[in-house]
């Protein structure tokens, strides 16, 4: 579990965490219920998330069986293990969720183009559309930097760029793709 997330629905931080086992994020709950109510108080959020929980698995609606906890940081600053929902989960309690508000908050998590992940989507498809890739030539390097500097320029700095240091995958990886020994290849 090393990536980490955070975004932000109306100045109310959601934490997420990456799950290298399943390959998917995990937003923290009760994050998302103090961004929909836009509640400052994490206490209040925290029992609010307790009781939505049990409400909605009268209802039949079991979010609570597929949560799972991982450690975010606290407002304390330590770090405490928490309910985490998927991106499936989150759907499903904004769509049930007892006030109006959370309609806002799930279209902003599932479409929006003010996100990292909404702008590049958007530059994903205009890339598609716009019949740039014909010219491009499949499976090389440069083909690769282009696509990557054009759905992540203006997002990230090294959009297009081959980083200096290997990167690691099950040991360490040389720019041309081909495993190294163990210590990292400059380049």
């Amino acid at each position: 579990m090393s990536k980490k997330s955070i975004r932000f629905f109306n100045d109310r931080e959601v934490r997420a965490v990456w799950d290298e086992e399943r390959s998917k994020w995990w937003f923290s709950a009760t994050d998302i219920v103090r961004a929909i109510n836009d509640e400052e108080d994490y206490k209040k959020c925290r029992n609010y998330w307790k009781y939505l929980k049990g409400k909605m698995a009268k209802d039949g609606i079991q979010l609570v069986s597929i949560t799972n906890h991982f450690k975010f940081q606290a407002p304390d600053g330590k770090q405490r293990f928490a309910d985490a929902l998927d991106s499936d989960c989150v759907q499903t309690l904004a769509e049930n969720y007892p006030n109006n508000r959370a309609r806002s908050f799930l279209h902003w998590f599932t479409y929006s183009d003010n996100s990292i992940d909404g702008q590049s989507k958007k530059k994903a498809y205009t890339l598609i559309e716009s019949g740039l890739l014909d010219n491009m030539k499949p499976g090389t390097v440069e083909c690769l930097q282009q696509i990557h500097a054009y759905i992540f320029g203006g997002l990230y700095d090294f959009a297009g760029q081959i980083h200096p240091i290997g990167m690691q995958n099950f040991g360490k990886v040389r720019r041309d793709g081909c495993a190294a020994a163990r210590s990292p290849v400059r380049a």
